[in-house]
């Protein structure tokens, strides 16, 4: 597949937004509006989505869908850094995807972007899916973050920035 994400439309942003560009691994550059307005995790919910080994979702639950702002129709055959929030440093998706594509477990801390411009945290765990020696689709499964730890997370990216 190939990324297919588009820039954020200011009409679908809440509130007072600023303007970013992100560049992606894979090159292509997307322009973003950040707020300040924060979605808390839903309690005792759990947030999934997979991808294809290319990081494209081919499949998400409901609490993606909210959380997210994006309709499932949005989300499926989109490159999961759609949500990719412009305060996460580089290098935390770069030890993930060394990670995860060695076939091991990563967990972290990761600030999502919603579609309305807003946010959200996440405890996340990823794991590669395989079958016979081969990685064919990745799992994300997100949690309720620690408010102790995110701050300590947020004084730590922003070094990484």
């Amino acid at each position: 597949m190939e990324s297919q994400v588009t820039d954020m439309r200011p009409e679908d942003i809440v509130g007072e937004g600023t303007e970013h560009v992100l560049t992606y691994q894979d090159g292509t550059r997307r322009r973003v509006f950040v707020t300040g307005i924060e979605t808390p995790f839903p309690p005792g919910e759990l947030i999934v989505s997979q991808t294809d080994p290319a990081g494209f979702i081919t499949e998400c639950n409901e609490a993606f869908v909210r959380m997210s702002g994006y309709s499932r129709e949005e989300l499926i055959g989109q490159p999961h850094h759609i949500i990719r929030h412009p305060d996460m440093p580089a290098a935390a998706f770069k030890d993930l995807w060394d990670t995860i594509m060695a076939g091991k477990k990563w967990q972290g801390y990761v600030k999502n972007l919603r579609k309305d411009g807003g946010f959200y945290w996440v405890r996340a765990v990823v794991v590669a899916n395989v079958r016979s020696g081969t990685i064919v689709s990745y799992t994300s499964v997100r949690r309720e973050p620690s408010r102790g730890k995110i701050a300590e997370v947020e004084a730590l990216y922003r070094t990484m920035r």
